[in-house]
C-alpha cells in the first residue's frame, strides 16, 4: 500500500513546488505587468499550453512527459526520504528562497556522477545567461529607454507580443521542469495516469495565479522595470532563447533558476551602468540571490548524502 501511496505523495508535492517556486521565472514578469487581469484570465492560456505541453511529450515519447530529459536517472521504486527533497522546496518556497528544483528533487535519484553533469550545466548556464544579458541590454540601450513607458497607442501591440513570448516561454520552460515532476512517475504513464497529472498541475497552476506567485515573487518585483509591459516582453522572450539554446546543448537536467537569476543579474548590471545608477548598490542584490541558489545546492548536496546513506 505504501508503495502506491508514496509516489502520488511525492508527485504532489513535486508539482506544487515545481509550479510555486520555479513557474515565477517563466509566469512572475506576466503577472506583474498584467495585475490588473483577473487571475482566472491569466491562468486560462498557461493551463492550456501546459496541457498541450505534456500532451505532447506523452504521445512523441511513448508515455514519457520529460521530453526524455530523465534517460539518465533510471525510475527506482519511491522511499519516504525521495518525497523529502520536494517538502523542503515547498518549504523554502513559502519562505521566498529561489531555490532550484532540479538540484533539490533530481539530487535524490540522481547518481553523483549524474549529479555533478547537472551541477556544471548549471553553473555554466548561469554564466552565459548573465553575459548574454549584460551584453543584450547594454546594445538595447542604445535602441530605447527601458525606463520610459510605452505610448498608449502602442501598448496593445506590446500586449500581443508579451502574450505570445510569454506563451513561448512557458513551453520552453516546461520541457525542461517537467522532469521534476516526472522523475516520480513511472517513465511510460497511461492514459489515466496523465490526466490525472494534467489535472492536478491545471489545480496548482490555478492557486499560483490566485495568489499572485507569492513571496517568492518578490526576486521578479523588486528589478528595474519588470511591471511594464515592454520589458516584461523582452526578458521573457531573452530568457525563452536562452533556455532554448541550452536545451539543445544535451538531455542533461540543469537548473533554470540558475539561468533565470543568472540573467537577471546581468540585466540588473547593464541597467545600473547604462542610465548611471551606483553599481555598488545592485551588487547587494545580486549577492542575495546568489547565496540563495546557494543555500538550495547545500540542501540538495545533504539530500544527496541521506540517501545514500540510508
Amino acid at each position: 500500500m505504501l508503495e502506491m501511496i508514496l509516489p502520488l505523495v511525492g508527485l504532489t508535492l513535486a508539482g506544487a513546488s515545481v509550479i510555486s517556486n520555479d513557474a515565477v521565472q517563466t509566469l512572475g514578469t506576466f503577472m506583474v505587468s498584467n495585475k490588473k487581469t483577473e487571475w482566472w484570465k491569466l491562468w486560462l492560456p498557461t493551463a492550456a499550453v501546459l496541457v498541450i505541453t505534456i500532451l505532447y511529450s506523452w504521445i512523441n515519447y511513448n508515455g514519457d512527459i520529460s521530453y526524455g530529459r530523465l534517460e539518465n536517472i533510471p525510475y527506482v521504486t519511491v522511499q519516504w526520504y525521495h518525497a523529502l527533497a520536494p517538502g523542503v522546496l515547498l518549504l523554502l518556497t513559502r519562505l521566498g528562497i529561489p531555490v532550484s528544483t532540479t538540484f533539490l528533487v533530481l539530487s535524490a535519484f540522481a547518481s553523483s556522477v549524474v549529479f555533478e553533469k547537472m551541477l556544471m550545466k548549471s553553473m555554466l548556464g548561469y554564466a552565459i545567461s548573465a553575459v548574454f544579458a549584460y551584453a543584450f541590454w547594454m546594445g538595447l540601450s542604445k535602441l530605447l529607454d527601458e525606463k520610459k513607458k510605452v505610448k498608449k497607442k502602442q501598448e496593445q501591440y506590446w500586449r500581443v507580443a508579451q502574450w505570445c513570448s510569454t506563451g513561448f516561454l512557458w513551453f520552453t520552460w516546461l520541457t525542461h521542469d517537467l522532469a521534476n515532476i516526472a522523475v516520480f512517475a513511472p517513465r511510460q504513464m497511461s492514459g489515466m495516469y496523465v490526466s490525472g497529472v494534467v489535472v492536478l498541475l491545471t489545480s496548482l497552476l490555478a492557486f499560483m495565479f490566485w495568489e499572485r506567485g507569492g513571496k517568492i515573487q518578490e526576486i521578479v518585483t523588486n528589478k528595474s522595470t519588470t511591471a511594464y509591459v515592454r520589458s516584461a516582453t523582452i526578458i521573457d522572450g531573452a530568457y525563452a532563447f536562452i533556455l532554448l539554446y541550452l536545451k539543445e546543448m544535451n538531455s542533461i537536467p540543469m537548473s533554470t533558476t540558475w539561468v533565470f537569476v543568472g540573467m537577471l543579474c546581468g540585466r540588473e548590471l547593464a541597467i545600473a551602468m547604462t542610465y548611471n545608477r551606483e553599481v555598488k548598490k545592485v551588487f547587494p542584490m545580486i549577492v542575495k540571490d546568489f547565496l540563495k541558489m546557494l543555500l538550495g545546492l547545500a540542501v540538495s548536496v545533504i539530500i544527496i548524502l541521506l540517501v545514500h546513506k540510508l
